[in-house]
């Protein structure tokens, strides 16, 4: 399984002959190493509907033919766009020719801004992800406040590599995001949701020192940069 960071909270994971990308804000991310129009993907995961994090879920899904995989409310409103979709709800799972995909809770919003319009449309609950594949188990938070159930997260899997958000402001900060790691059991930690825009600027580095000190292998992974599990 290969993963590669492209910015912000949008992951390319290559895994069992598929590729699928997660969050894909990418148009508009001044982080971002490639276009949306570069992007190729089998299935396009998303963890709310927060206009960066759909962001260009939908022109990449018809390009490519891919499946949108997403909470019910917000896999509705891609099929309304001409996706093909396959709506989940939290604590829900379901296999998948790559592997499983589980839902679990997030402590967030999930509105999107219609482009060009001063309205808000509710998409559900927002989601973190566990995607299993190839004998790993990869957790992706989405945006996410610090939450109890994280325990409870760690304890029934078996974690490889978690991303987490660190930014603050909107989502967890380093303080709260070590905590996470701490419960969730992580093998590996990777910080995602920083350092896109002036507000949400954090130290990866430094974070991966704290993680160091908690026992947890922290990779700050730079936009473009890949992991291989």
């Amino acid at each position: 399984m290969k993963l590669t960071y492209y910015g912000h909270s949008c992951v390319l994971v290559e895994t069992s002959g598929r590729r699928l990308i997660i969050d894909p804000f990418l148009t508009g991310n001044p982080t971002a190493p490639v276009a949306a129009s570069e992007v190729r993907a089998d299935y396009v995961l998303l963890t709310h509907g927060h206009n960066d994090h759909v962001g260009d879920a939908f022109e990449i899904a018809k390009r490519c033919d891919a499946v949108v995989i997403a909470p019910f409310e917000l896999a509705t409103y891609a099929g309304w766009q001409g996706c093909k979709t396959h709506p989940m709800h939290i604590g829900g799972a379901h296999a998948f020719d790559f592997g499983t995909v589980k839902l679990t809770p997030a402590l967030h919003g999930s509105g999107y801004e219609v482009p060009g319009e001063q309205r808000l449309i509710y998409m559900g609950m927002p989601a973190g992800l566990l995607l299993t594949s190839e004998g790993r188990t990869v957790y992706h938070a989405g945006d996410t406040a610090l939450f109890g159930d994280m325990r409870l997260i760690g304890k029934r899997n078996s974690i490889d590599l978690a991303f987490l958000p660190i930014g603050d402001n909107y989502t967890m900060g380093p303080d709260d995001a070590l905590t996470a790691a701490e419960w969730l059991r992580a093998a590996r930690v990777v910080p995602v949701h920083y350092n896109t825009f002036p507000l949400i600027k954090q130290d990866g580095q430094a974070f991966a020192g704290r993680l160091k000190a908690a026992g947890i292998e922290g990779i700050p992974l730079a936009p473009g940069e890949s992991i291989e599990l």
